[in-house]
């Protein structure tokens, strides 16, 4: 089995083994370099370098730089998607969002991770899981969404979140380690934002 064929399969493998995912890497990061370094007001250049970027895309989305990802081809977003200033995925793995997804600054999507013990840690050896994301979620500044995770539709990750545990659906979650707090109900539609009332 090739190290790529490890990594998609969610197996420990050793990036530095491939050539070919060091230049896919590489060029990502030039092409993510471009993107942040292209005017804002330029949206439907910065919209096509991103259908070109990335796996999958809808019509309607917005991507702030500055924004940076591994490999790209392996991130799709739905319909209204919406990222702020300052994210980063990282896509050894899938990274898949629904529908309306809102991304606040600073969040963070990482499907890479590394052994416990550092004589494999050392060694180079990772692992991709994917990261799967429902319709209509949220996600205040400042998350990390951690390898394996999958997050419902409906859902809130309140700010500064560390979600390290799949989050179901029609829930506010929030905390490190990230967890549900309430269900969203429909008094939520007659107040504003609370994550504990």
């Amino acid at each position: 089995m090739t190290d790529r064929e490890k990594r998609d399969s969610g197996l420990l493998f050793d990036y530095t083994a491939d050539p070919e995912m060091g230049r896919e890497h590489w060029s990502c990061n030039d092409k993510c370099f471009e993107y942040n370094n292209t005017k804002p007001s330029l949206i439907e250049k910065r919209k096509a370098m991103m259908k070109e970027l990335l796996g999958k895309t809808g019509e309607d989305f917005t991507i702030h730089s500055p924004f940076w990802c591994d490999y790209g081809y392996n991130i799709e977003i739905g319909e209204n998607f919406f990222a702020n200033h300052n994210c980063v995925f990282l896509d050894g793995g899938k990274i898949i969002f629904g529908d309306n997804v809102f991304i606040a600054p600073h969040c963070g999507f990482y499907t890479a991770g590394h052994p416990i013990d550092y004589e494999r840690r050392n060694a180079h050896l990772e692992y991709s899981h994917p990261i799967i994301v429902g319709d209509n979620v949220w996600f205040g500044g400042g998350c990390h969404i951690m390898p394996g995770v999958t997050i419902g539709s409906n859902v809130v990750i309140g700010a500064g979140s560390v979600v390290t545990k799949d989050i179901p659906d029609n829930v506010v979650a929030v905390g490190n380690p990230c967890k549900v707090v309430r269900a969203i109900t429909d008094e939520d539609k007659k107040t504003v934002f609370s994550y504990n009332k």
